[in-house]
């Protein structure tokens, strides 16, 4: 009997683990274990969880026309899971497990645990590289080493793709069973989770759904990616990053229909399909650094020397971002997005997080840590990615002296301010025109707007947080000539 144990894959087609296991020609049972006091230290969101969930429904069913039962087993933490899977394997007479490998360092050591106890039994591992298109490590610089700065990955990346032949693995066929199968095929019950759950109804979890939405945009509004994809009123972007974060999409998947529609994507102009491959690079790109260098996934920011810079700890402003109360509109509306929806335009996110470091001078985990617990999308890497380039504080990050102006952005990128009338109510009342800095406006009028005024003076907070980068690079320098 094979083993199929499902975590960040929750999908029939592209999945190599399903793929091998069914390859064997013997019966195949699938496991998928929650662990909610894991995830609640992962700060996994409430509506994540409950697209998952979702998801596994329709796994099981997917699964159920291959002949292959999905059990799901609860357990607190990883490393419950050991003992778990080794009764499983025992009960069910396993001979071999599969898996795709996940990079975090808390997985890391979950799978090299699982690995070493199974090695003590007659039971085979098999992990297989599949979250990215190439495994962490695969892709080197003349030196052989790791990437660090993004274009040149996307070069290295680009050359890799056109040398081999990444196509998507086939969906298996279906598997024998025997008694013990179709016994399991009467014993499952309900899909339910103890993790708190917020409702993701907005977001189907049916691959028909999931796959249009992939031909949809590729076919239709992938052309015009480069030009509106800032533009938080348009709906420009593709909005599958919830099911590449869970796994119900590969990005050997993306790819295969973005060349499909676009075959001249590779040629990385100024198309818009070349830029959304840009971005599932970057995605690839973040993956291979948190594989690389395990001290991300414990907080530590990639440019160590910024590791003495002194943050503030005013909760009080943490609060007022967080609830969309610091009297900028794109920021506010931004928030108020995401505390609403679980999701937040790329654009905002970058906006959002700048204001966070830059203006407040907070430490940017706690922006992090926020996102992750209401994002649909969560993925550590993307995240702590984005977090880190913002901050200044990560791999290929935005130079530190480079500060978004909030209003400069608003303006920009929500000149018609369709964007923030949504989300900002208070504001009816005042024009167009002015929305960007309302104050102003209200001032001139004698008003006074329910809504809050600016916490901080752009200006003189990006003084400051130069000021403190610069004091944090100081300190490197002199403790490197002091060495």
């Amino acid at each position: 009997m094979k083993l199929v144990w499902f975590r960040r894959d929750l999908r029939v087609k592209d999945n190599i683990a399903l793929s091998k296991a069914c390859e064997s020609g013997e019966p195949v049972i699938a496991v998928y274990y929650e662990t909610p006091l894991q995830w609640e230290s992962h700060g996994m969101s409430p509506m994540q969880a409950d697209l998952i969930r979702r998801r596994l429904q329709v796994l099981r069913q997917d699964l159920q026309k291959l002949n292959i039962p999905l059990l799901f087993k609860r357990v607190p933490t990883f490393s419950d899971i050991n003992p778990s899977l080794a009764e499983l394997c025992q009960q069910y007479q396993i001979s071999e497990i599969y898996c795709i490998r996940d990079y975090e360092v808390d997985e890391v050591n979950r799978d090299n645990a699982i690995a070493g106890l199974l090695s003590l039994t007659s039971t085979i591992m098999n992990m297989y590289d599949y979250k990215c298109v190439f495994a962490p490590g695969s892709i080197m610089t003349g030196a052989g080493t790791i990437y660090r700065v993004f274009t040149p990955f996307k070069k290295a990346w680009l050359e890799h793709y056109r040398r081999g032949n990444i196509t998507p693995v086939s969906t298996p066929s279906p598997v024998a069973t025997n008694a013990l199968v179709n016994a399991l095929f009467k014993q499952m019950g309900n899909i339910e989770f103890a993790y708190p759950q917020r409702d993701s109804v907005g977001w189907p979890a049916d691959d028909n759904a999931i796959i249009q939405r992939l031909r949809d945009f590729c076919r239709y509004r992938v052309d015009q990616y480069e030009n509106s994809r800032d533009f938080p009123a348009v709906p420009a972007t593709s909005q599958l990053s919830p099911y590449l974060a869970i796994g119900a999409i590969s990005p050997r998947q993306c790819l295969a229909r973005l060349l499909t529609e676009c075959p001249d994507c590779l040629d990385m102009n100024s198309s818009g399909a070349s830029v959304w491959l840009s971005e599932l690079i970057w995605r690839e790109f973040y993956q291979h650094i948190v594989a690389s260098y395990p001290e991300i996934s414990k907080g530590r920011s990639f440019q160590t020397w910024t590791d003495s810079i002194t943050w503030n700890q005013d909760e009080l402003q943490f609060e007022r971002w967080k609830q969309g109360r610091t009297g900028f509109p794109i920021v506010d509306a931004a928030m108020r997005q995401l505390n609403e929806t679980g999701w937040m335009h790329n654009r905002l996110r970058m906006i959002v997080a700048s204001f966070l470091v830059k203006d407040l001078h907070l430490d940017w985990r706690w922006g992090e840590k926020y996102f992750m617990s209401k994002l649909i999308d969560g993925d550590f890497g993307a995240n702590n990615g984005g977090w880190q380039w913002s901050a200044s504080v990560g791999t290929d990050a935005q130079p530190y002296f480079r500060v978004f102006n909030p209003t400069a952005q608003s303006k920009r990128f929500d000149p018609n301010v369709r964007f923030i009338r949504r989300w900002l109510k208070e504001l009816e009342s005042v024009p167009d025109s002015a929305l960007h800095e309302p104050h102003r406006w209200a001032e001139k009028q004698g008003i006074d707007l329910a809504y809050p005024r600016p916490i901080v003076d752009h200006k003189a907070a990006r003084e400051t947080a130069i000021s403190m980068f610069e004091i944090a690079k100081s300190q490197q320098n002199t403790k490197r000539a002091e060495s």
